[in-house]
């Protein structure tokens, strides 16, 4: 594909992200945001926001999002790409209608998204799309163009996500002390989800125990797992944990929780764990939090030694698999056969995200997708 660097018929890049508050003053209505409909009062998002203010108020996934920026933009004029790169959030500044009225206004017609969300999920991916939806009609109702507008496929499974994420355990498991390096283990983490939209992720045929949510984070880690073996001549244990649960007690969510998990690792003699946070793709507030400052507590309780793994971030390589996706879409769009870059058993993600696939927990227009209103 690195011959090949011809975009058409995109003329733009969307990176879609959550956003996240930029000061204190951000905290709240960041928080507003992010639960609107929910009815949850303001004394409760300030509890929940006490995570924000012990970093000041500052998440660090817009900061991390304007290095993927610059990386993706670095590689593109590298290599001869042509292809303007915009960035839009969800829930804080930019916001994706007012970077899409942008494009628009800049005369951008075909427009690719790269979502901030590497596997297959309702909030990972379906809820991207009803944005999408959301703001194109907005840009309707304003009585401008509106774009068409396709959304990059899941990347979870591509080498170029994959094995910044094997270097990273590799430098972890270096960073342990010698005498518990070869018998840790890897906690592969994701964000917890609750087990009914697990069990619908993805299309209709693999919904079941999981879906593909989990069937795409197994993948991965077995990815890795072998990858240090093959590399350290260790088979390292392993299990794929979860995290940053924040739903209702009463409403079944993957499990085992990764204190929970360090707690039981640490009880079966487990001499340390590496965590692996595979389900995000840069270092924002939950891996700050979750495992930074929550599991390292009780790592530290435990006396249980710990190394947290790097997300992928702007790595390089990861802007390179960005590109490698643009040029690959565009070829299917215009007609040429191209074989798609996937390690693992899982394959290619589909591109379109077909009808049912993350169904939404209320009927809603999604973009980007076989039943996109905006075809």
């Amino acid at each position: 594909m690195s011959d090949v660097l011809d975009p058409t018929p995109y003329d733009a890049l969307l990176l879609l992200s959550f956003g996240g508050p930029e000061g204190p003053d951000d905290v709240v209505p960041f928080l507003e945001n992010v639960t609107r409909g929910r009815g949850i009062p303001k004394e409760r998002l300030k509890e929940v926001g006490q995570h924000y203010f012990l970093f000041g108020g500052v998440s660090p996934i817009n900061d991390q999002n304007r290095a993927l920026l610059g990386a993706l933009r670095k590689d593109f004029a590298e290599h001869g790409l042509d292809l303007p790169v915009y960035w839009g959030n969800r829930n804080w500044a930019p916001y994706l209608t007012d970077t899409l009225r942008e494009m628009v206004t800049d005369g951008r017609r075909r427009i690719l998204v790269l979502a901030t969300s590497a596997y297959a999920s309702y909030s990972g991916c379906r809820q991207y799309r009803e944005n999408l939806a959301d703001s194109l009609a907005a840009l309707e109702a304003e009585g401008l163009q509106v774009p068409r507008v396709d959304k990059l496929r899941h990347y979870f499974n591509h080498p170029g996500f994959v094995r910044p994420m094997v270097d990273g355990v590799l430098k972890s498991l270096a960073e342990l002390p010698e005498d518990v390096r070869r018998g840790a283990h890897l906690a592969f983490t994701t964000h917890s989800i609750p087990n009914a939209a697990a069990d619908t992720s993805g299309p209709a045929e693999d919904h079941g125990d999981g879906g593909a949510y989990v069937k795409e984070h197994l993948d991965v880690a077995r990815l890795i797992v072998d990858a240090v073996r093959e590399e350290t001549g260790v088979e390292h244990p392993w299990q794929l944990v979860y995290q940053s649960r924040s739903g209702a007690p009463h409403i079944p969510w993957l499990e085992p929780d990764i204190c929970d998990h360090l707690e039981e690792r640490h009880g079966a003699g487990a001499p340390a764990v590496v965590m692996v946070p595979i389900g995000f793709v840069s270092d924002h507030m939950e891996v700050l939090y979750d495992l930074d400052t929550e599991a390292e507590a009780k790592a530290a309780e435990l006396g249980l030694p710990v190394r947290r793994s790097a997300t992928v971030g702007a790595d390089p390589r990861f802007a390179a698999a960005i590109r490698e996706l643009v040029l690959e879409r565009a070829a299917k769009e215009s007609g040429t056969a191209v074989t798609p870059c996937a390690l693992g058993a899982l394959g290619p993600s589909h591109d379109l995200c077909p009808v049912g696939c993350c169904p939404a927990r209320a009927p809603k227009p999604a973009a980007a997708g076989a039943d996109s209103p905006y075809a």
